[in-house]
């Protein structure tokens, strides 16, 4: 394996642990025993289903190459994961409100465990099933959870501002340790010890099983609201006006989807990205570096987001306007002219980039999160997280179906381009969030539903 890799991985590697040994008593907070036993439950749980993704992650899309199917057919199986996502994602969001949300954390577990054996084939249909299994799960797995973590922490009682503490930490390991043992692993079980493509999925398997018997003997359940019955459509209406009726509601949902959309068409096209006539690049490892510049990122919003100044919604503003300029790295990268071979000077060049978005994903996802729990009401949480994923999954559709249409340079440009359009959004989020409050969604649906008796 080339030096470059052992380099950057050594660099990252050195900022995170001057990051984690230089936090003061400023950088951490003072909390109690049983939120601690609470909050490690909570995060191993989350560590083993990302454990479980992670694993995947670096070899979808060489597995599906490997069974002989090209780029326009790969795009078409992710958009398939899309979809499903898209489609059935609000509706089991939903029954996730009523039902339970530990039931739906289960339902992830299995969804994603089925979805890892129909790797196993090369039939097209059966892959194209996996995808769609795997569509639903992934929508389960960044709503369901999250979605149970908030309900808990506040049936429990514990401070609102330790909700940022389980954050950044599940984000921390979950997000970056994990996903950098998983490359490495994965790096390993395929190219070590030479068990093909597949065996990162069979070890997913595991990890989802783990995970799922935690959940199921130490986890209770909760409900979106628990005071009423509402049918889906009933909940649907909730959370449109929930969205309608509150900007900064509206405005969380499209900074999410431009920046989540960017990053799941990064993650299709780094592969093809990094080596566009076949070079040979150690997938796993580039992974691992990926998620420890993930890592530093989340680390860096551990330390802010302990602080009062800079707000969250402040510092949001550098991080997208940052992750806009990350992906433009790849205009000077053109390909060799020799099939095989080691990655170019240009690709050196265009992982470093790659880097820096990933450690702007590391800010994002616990900075999200909070932002979440600041803004989203609780009684329809988990519907109006899957609402916001209904225009993140039509533009990453969009993007893989005319993935044969456009060059990998013009499409991240088009990221580009949506990252700053969310740096915009988030300095109006910011502007709006400093203001007094006045009426919200829920006295506006409490006034609507004394005036309609059919939603009693």
């Amino acid at each position: 394996m080339e030096m470059f890799y052992y380099l950057v991985f050594g660099a990252l590697g050195a900022v995170v642990a001057a990051v984690e040994l230089s936090k003061t008593s400023k950088d951490r907070s003072n909390t109690t025993s049983a939120f601690n036993s609470f909050k490690n439950n909570y995060v191993l749980v989350y560590s083993l289903m990302m454990a479980g993704d992670w694993l995947q992650g670096p070899y979808v899309y060489y597995l599906y190459s490997q069974y002989g199917f090209g780029k326009g057919e790969i795009g078409q199986l992710f958009i398939a994961g899309f979809g499903s996502s898209m489609l059935f994602g609000t509706i089991v969001g939903s029954l996730a409100d009523k039902q339970g949300r530990k039931r739906a954390c289960v339902t992830y577990c299995i969804a994603y465990i089925l979805s890892c054996i129909t790797k196993h084939s090369p039939q097209y249909k059966v892959l194209m099933l996996g995808r769609i299994l795997g569509g639903i799960a992934t929508s389960l797995l960044f709503s369901s959870f999250e979605s149970w973590l908030v309900a808990e922490h506040n049936k429990r009682g514990f401070e609102q501002q330790w909700l940022s503490i389980t954050f950044s930490k599940a984000v921390f390991l979950g997000n970056g340790l994990v996903a950098i043992i998983s490359g490495l692993f994965g790096n390993v079980l395929v190219d070590t010890l030479a068990l093909g493509p597949v065996a990162p999925f069979d070890a997913a398997s595991c990890f989802l099983a783990i995970g799922m018997a935690i959940i199921l003997s130490s986890w209770s359940e909760n409900y979106g609201d628990p005071s009423e019955s509402k049918d889906l459509l009933t909940q649907f209406r909730g959370a449109a006006v929930a969205i309608a009726s509150d900007e900064k509601i509206a405005l969380l949902g499209a900074i999410q989807s431009l920046f989540e959309g960017s990053m799941y068409t990064f993650v299709f096209l780094w592969t093809p990205a990094l080596s566009p006539n076949e070079e040979d690049i150690p997938h796993g490892f580039i992974f691992a570096t990926f998620m420890l510049a993930s890592m530093m990122g989340s680390s860096l919003a551990s330390r802010l987001m302990a602080r009062s100044s800079p707000r969250v919604e402040s510092y949001m503003q550098i991080v997208f306007v940052v992750s806009a300029a990350s992906p433009a790295s790849h205009f000077d990268h053109l390909p060799t002219k020799e099939k095989g071979g080691s990655i170019s000077f240009a690709g050196c060049i265009q992982v470093l980039g790659f880097c820096a978005f990933e450690a702007c994903v590391g800010i994002f996802w616990p900075s999200i999160m909070k932002m979440r729990s600041q803004y989203i009401p609780e009684e329809a949480r988990r519907t109006i997280m899957n609402f916001f994923r209904i225009p993140l999954n039509i533009f990453v559709c969009i993007v893989l179906y005319n993935v044969n249409a456009f060059p990998i340079t013009i499409m991240f440009g088009m990221c580009s381009i949506f990252l700053f359009v969310a740096s915009l959004l988030q300095r109006r989020l910011m502007i709006i969030s400093e203001k007094p409050k006045t009426e919200d969604w829920t006295s506006l649906k409490e006034r609507d539903t004394e005036a309609d008796p059919l939603n009693i």
